[in-house]
Formats: structure tokens, sequence, C-alpha cells
């Protein structure tokens, strides 16, 4: 009773707020609060998404996509099949922020870029390496040329950023932290990058698009719920993202703020560490080290899926922001499989810990983020004690995105939650950067984190990746996906609703890939 009463109270106290703050009148400017600080000002050198947001401001990309996720031209103004492995691009009359004009020459050494970046956790060669080669034809138009008949070229060519080769070529990704190489023809140009806190920006006049909506952005990273709400409401920042759930009703009902959701393409999930003899963070339950990897059976892993009650996350902890799942897109994407559906079972999945041998259950070592995700600190809580109710004694380690990325490139992670955007409208993207076999050479499995390995999926997904005709895709992805429901080598949470907010006068054009720029602000007049 008393907790009901703390959040009427709480909730009532937000609402006179509100409804005390003045209508401020339309600026030039934007200040936006932003919930996970961009670790890089190189669009080609980490594969996460408040990066590939961050870089939209400066650089476009070949294709782009609505709101909604549909493809359309970019810096590309056409573009046509010649044959099953033979695309042409046609691009636009565009310059780039120094005044010097984009030429195929650009597009093809921005595409060859991240190949040439080694030290990258989370490559964009992911996007890149179904590529042979590339023909330019003239100045404007240029030829991509796959290895084999490869439908996804689009999604793949969207995630990556056209630079100036004048500006860029020879430069390190540390370079570009001094705005070194942040070249680039998109609305905005860098006036500063303090990665700690925020990036200031202002328009670039010359943009293709037109003029900008703002005359200067600030970005604002506010990993703390509580800190970039109370900007928004004392106004010290225009928008925001990730609104906290809690204070959602109360912005909605009142006239001084606007407020747009969507079903994003995030999908949260599990990391298991499977494919590792031994794992350091699964132990006995006296604390001994164990002779062999509990998450290496397939056993242990559907047990932890079936210990979770994503149904009360969703509701208690995300009030009704997350679609509870095990597929590992959304049913309106290809490879959606209906037969696999949330189950929530504990004395089932008791059982199948002691069929595994572990009767008893073990200690588990589980990492999250707490300034990555809306709510993820109280979901993981809420996963690692559903966790040790079925035996595996969960130890939560909730850390910021950066600590968990240098921990797991120093094999330190057995478990974690983390999630990934489906930056298309199917079922190979997040298996092709999370589940398949690590190889570089392919640029598949460089974002594996659970080192699990099943050639013979790999093989049905490639085979599925030369399918032309849409039906049969579908079907030959949906055959894998039940696969990956069987093994379970990640354990899918939820898809995440994403929130703004922004202060009247501001429309927001919410995006199913969440991601969160100027770009998607712009003045009611």
């Amino acid at each position: 009773m008393a907790k009901t009463t703390h959040r009427r109270l709480a909730a009532l106290a937000l609402s006179a707020t509100l409804a005390g703050l003045p209508v401020s009148g339309l600026a030039e400017d934007l200040k936006l609060g932003l919930m996970a600080p961009a670790t890089t000002l190189d669009p080609h050198f980490t594969n996460a998404g408040q990066n590939l947001a961050l870089s939209a401001h400066f650089f476009d990309t070949l294709v782009t996509t609505d709101a909604d996720g549909k493809f359309i031209p970019g810096l590309a103004e056409s573009w046509k099949i010649i044959d099953d492995t033979t695309w042409e691009f046609r691009l636009r009359e565009a310059q780039f922020s120094d005044g010097t004009p984009l030429t195929a020459e650009d597009v093809k050494w921005s595409i060859n870029r991240p190949a040439t970046i080694k030290s990258s956790t989370a490559s964009l060669t992911i996007y890149t390496k179904a590529i042979a080669k590339m023909e330019i034809v003239d100045d404007r138009t240029l030829r991509v040329i796959t290895e084999k008949p490869y439908p996804l070229l689009l999604p793949d060519l969207s995630n990556i950023a056209i630079l100036s080769k004048k500006a860029a070529d020879g430069l390190l990704t540390e370079d570009f932290r001094t705005g070194k190489g942040v070249v680039g023809t998109g609305p905005y140009e860098l006036v500063s990058y303090d990665p700690e806190n925020r990036v200031v920006m202002k328009a670039n006049d010359d943009f293709w698009g037109g003029k900008p909506d703002w005359d200067n952005v600030e970005l604002r990273f506010l990993p703390n719920d509580s800190a970039r709400l109370s900007a928004l409401l004392s106004g010290n920042v225009d928008a925001i993202e990730n609104v906290p759930s809690t204070a959602l009703a109360s912005l909605r009902s009142n006239a001084a703020f606007s407020v747009e959701e969507k079903t994003s393409y995030r999908f949260v999930f599990l990391f298991l560490d499977s494919g590792r003899e031994t794992t350091p963070g699964a132990m006995a339950n006296d604390g001994s080290a164990l002779d062999s990897n509990p998450l290496a059976d397939v056993r242990v892993r559907q047990a932890i899926n079936l210990a979770i009650n994503r149904d009360a996350i969703a509701a208690r902890l995300m009030e009704g922001l997350a679609h509870p799942t095990t597929n590992i897109v959304l049913k309106s994407m290809d490879g959606y499989v209906d037969a696999l559906q949330p189950t929530y079972d504990p004395e089932r999945a008791k059982e199948l810990l002691a069929e595994a041998g572990y009767p008893e259950g073990f200690r588990l070592n589980f990492h999250a983020t707490n300034n990555r995700l809306m709510n993820d600190a109280k979901v993981s809580q809420a996963v690692a004690q559903m966790l040790t109710r079925v035996g595996i004694r969960t130890t939560l380690d909730s850390v910021p995105f950066s600590v968990i990325t240098t921990r797991y490139s120093q094999g330190e992670i057995s478990s974690a939650m983390m999630s990934w955007p489906v930056p298309t409208s199917e079922a190979s993207f997040p298996f092709r950067a999370l589940i398949a076999c690590a190889d570089k050479e392919r640029g598949w499995g460089l974002v594996n984190w659970g080192h699990y390995c099943n050639p013979e999926l790999d093989a049905m997904m490639a085979e599925a990746l030369t399918v032309m005709e849409p039906a049969k895709r579908a079907d030959a992805l949906e055959a894998a996906v039940a696969v990956i429901g069987a093994e379970m080598p990640i354990v899918p949470l939820y898809f995440q609703v994403s929130t703004w907010a922004a202060r009247d006068g501001i429309n927001i054009a919410a995006r199913a890939d969440e991601r969160t720029s100027a770009r998607i602000f712009s003045t009611s007049e």
C-alpha cells in the first residue's frame, strides 16, 4: 500500500510541476537530451545505434529509411538491378561541408573503409562483406557487384556513411575526435565534441536536402533518467529520448509537451557463453570452479528461457513499453515463427537443470547495462531474481555499456543482457551479427559474445541470403529461426517501444529504428 501511495504522490507532484511550466516560444536552436553517449565521431568504427545516430547529422548514406523502415533515396537518387549480382547507383548532385563535390570515388572509398579498421569490437564489415567489387562508371554512377545473388544490399548500404576521401583518407579513428575527417554531406557541421558530455554542431547551409530546421544543435548526454527528464521540465533541453516510463502519463496530459512513441526494431536479449569449454562467470554453489561450462548445454539455455516471466517484465517494469518475444524479429518481419511464443514455466526450468546435471543449480555472474536501455537496471535485476528462483543463483553487475564492451574483449563475460536493433525487415541481420560462427573474413559473428557456433545453421542462413524471391526467402528464414528457437543461443526477451518528448511547438517524427537525431525534430511553423 505504501508503494502505491508513493507512486500516486510522485505522479501528482510531476503533474503539478508540468502544469506550472510556461510554454516556450520557438527557437532556431535545439538542445536535445540523449540517453547514451556517442563513443566516437568515426562513423565506420563501431556498429552501435547511438554512434550511427550521431553520424547521421554529418554524413549521409547511399540509401536511407523513412520512419517506418521503408528504403528511400539518400545520396543515391536512384538505383537499378542490372543482373542478379550487379546493382547500379546514380548519385545526386551534392557537396561535402568543405565545398568539394561528392563523387563515385568517395562512395567507393567509403564502402571499402570499414574493412581497414582492425580494432573495432563491433565492426561494420558485416554490411560490406557481400560486395565482391565496385566499378566507377562516371563521377555520378557506381556499380556494386556482389559475389552471389544478394537481396539485402540496400539494407546493408543504409548503414555505411559516405565520407570525403580527400578529408578522411589516412586518418585513424582517434583523429576524428578532434574533428578531422568529420566532413560529410549531411545537414550539420561539427563545432565541438566532448565524449562524456555533449556534441555541438551548426547547420550546413549547403545541404542538398535544403536548409536544416535548426541553426545550432547541442546534443547532451544524460544517461540518468531523472536528470534527462528534469532537463526537459526545466527547459535546459528542448527534447529528450527514452522518456522515463513513470513520467509518460503526466507528460501526455500536459499541453506544454508533446510525446511520441513507436514500437522499435530493437530487441533486448540475453547473451549466454555457450561456445567455450569453461566460462569464468559460472561456478558451483560453493564458489568453486566447474569442470565444464553449464551454458554449453542446450537444456540449461532452455531452462533460462523458461525461467523468465516476460509478461511481468513488460507490464510491471516497462509499463507496457515492451512486446515480449522469443523470436529474433517482430511478427511483421520475414523469419518470424508463430510457434515460438514466450512461455513462463519455472518448474520445467528446474527439471531441465536437473536433467543437465545441475539439480541444485549453480552460480552465475550476470552483466547488464545501466545507461543504454529504458529501465535496463530494473529489468536486469528482475531477470537475475527469476534465474535465482529456479536455482541459478545470479549475481548482477550493472555497469555502463563501455565497461561491458571492455570486459567482453577481455573474455570476462559469461552472460549479459544486451540489445540489438534489427535495421531491416528480416531475421538475417541479428543472426549474422549475434549468432553466426565468428568469421572475420565473412563478416559474420562479429558481435557474437556467446561464442555460439553451428555450421549447419550458418549454411541454412547463407542459402537464404542468396534467394532473391521474397516468399521463398521468408520460408528459408523461418526454417533457420526455428532452429534458433530450439537451440536458444541467445535468449530473446522483448522488443522495446521507443519514446520521445519535446516542448510544445516541436514536431517529433518517431522512428522504428529508434535513432534519435536533430533530423527527427522540426518546428510547427
